[in-house]
């Protein structure tokens, strides 16, 4: 399709630097096409306040804002921390949202008889990617706009002289110019002086953290929390029923208050470069190690330790972008089998960036004090000598060919 035939666009807008400009480049460059901005709400707050007055503003013909944070927490933030997957320490934060916004983009572009959807991400980036291969996945004949890969802007410097010059209005400065992405689980930080690994980040400089505190300003009393699972599933914080979102909300100022979760990691991307990111994911890393902690009592061995190898495949997965892929599907499903007798209780104490762990209790506990106990039991100890000799047998015989034994 050529430009000339693009009529009307669907724009992945979050009112940020990057889409704030793309609205009046799409009308300078594509022959004014109606654009329709979209952003989904996936829990990044303060982020959506006056969105849709900017992109009208700035050239949209209207701004739908989605709420699609139950769908974000029940359908992709659950499933991957029931995966326990984990991409080189990074909780995939901005990567399982990525997919549920595409989602309602491509829904939207449907219903409006769009002819192509643009998003803003760059060309050195994860997210085009993600973007993308969702847009494939659910409308494979869309025509993609990426103005990042047509555009001469080589910078973030140079979109704000762009957004200057186009009388766009901007939340950021030069100095404050991070690139920065949130949602209800976290928040990640790129850019500026974080691009040096030899400098630390200022996790005490006011205005830095904005889910979190720095550990050393956390109280120096400790939080106890409890959390109850049903089936792998998130049920109840501290005694009280809640909806999976809900816990999250609640874990993310418990966890933020007590400087839970922060993390600062070179990557590999996707595309084959290195790239550093500091990520606040209190409620997050909360979550992760209280569903761990559960299953440590209710997984059989083999089952646990199968499962802990396939997360490195579920998270590479949806860090690359796969979300919708065969495979994906199909390691969720086998994630949902190991879970039917993840239900219990688990208490944990958070302090300066710790999460310590008080105790578990389940139903479905593999876990016997009688059998491992060090007091009496009715364990028959004299049953490892013939353990022992028909595990280490091959052990054996290997030693004996070696020294002319057989």
């Amino acid at each position: 399709m050529e430009k000339k035939d693009i009529k009307k666009i669907v724009l992945a807008y979050s009112g940020g630097l990057d889409t704030s400009i793309i609205i009046p480049w799409l009308k300078e460059n594509y022959g004014d096409p109606e654009i329709i901005a979209v952003s989904g709400n996936v829990g990044q707050a303060d982020e959506l306040e006056g969105l849709e007055e900017k992109a009208i503003k700035t050239g949209a013909s209207k701004c739908i804002v989605a709420d699609l944070t139950e769908e974000y927490v029940n359908d992709f933030i659950i499933p991957c921390m029931k995966a326990g997957a984990v991409y080189e320490e990074y909780l995939l934060g901005t990567s399982h949202a990525r997919p549920c916004i595409a989602k309602k983009l491509v829904e939207i572009a449907l219903e409006e008889g769009a002819d192509a959807i643009c998003h803003g991400c760059t060309g050195k980036g994860n997210d085009q990617v993600r973007f993308e291969l969702a847009v494939k996945a659910l409308a494979p004949t869309m025509k993609i706009i990426a103005p990042w890969r047509e555009w001469s802007i080589k910078s973030r410097e140079e979109e704000i002289d762009y957004a200057e010059a186009h009388n766009v209005p901007l939340k950021i400065s030069r100095e404050t110019n991070y690139s920065k992405d949130k949602n209800m689980w976290h928040l990640s930080h790129e850019g500026l002086d974080l691009e040096d690994t030899g400098n630390e980040p200022q996790y005490e400089k006011p205005g830095f953290l904005e889910m979190s505190v720095s550990p050393l300003q956390a109280p120096d009393v400790p939080t106890y929390i409890t959390l109850e699972f049903e089936k792998g599933v998130p049920v109840a914080l501290n005694d009280e029923k809640m909806s999976a979102k809900d816990i999250i909300l609640a874990l993310n100022k418990l966890g933020g208050e007590n400087g839970i979760g922060l993390l600062d990691i070179v990557e590999n991307r996707l595309v084959g470069m290195k790239c550093r990111g500091v990520y606040e994911t209190p409620g997050g890393t909360i979550l992760y190690k209280a569903h761990q902690y559960l299953e440590s009592l209710c997984l059989d061995k083999m089952t646990a330790h199968e499962k802990e190898k396939l997360a490195i495949t579920f998270a590479e997965l949806v860090y690359n972008g796969l979300w919708f892929s065969p495979l994906r599907k199909a390691l969720s499903a086998f994630v949902d089998s190991t879970q039917e007798k993840v239900t219990g209780k688990v208490k944990l104490k958070l302090y300066k960036g710790n999460i310590i762990k008080a105790g578990a209790w389940s139903p479905n506990t593999l876990y016997s004090e009688k059998i491992c106990t060090f007091g009496e039991s009715d364990y028959n100890q004299a049953d490892a000598t013939g353990f022992i000799n028909l595990f280490g047998l091959p052990t054996q015989v290997q030693a004996m060919a070696e020294q002319g034994l057989l």
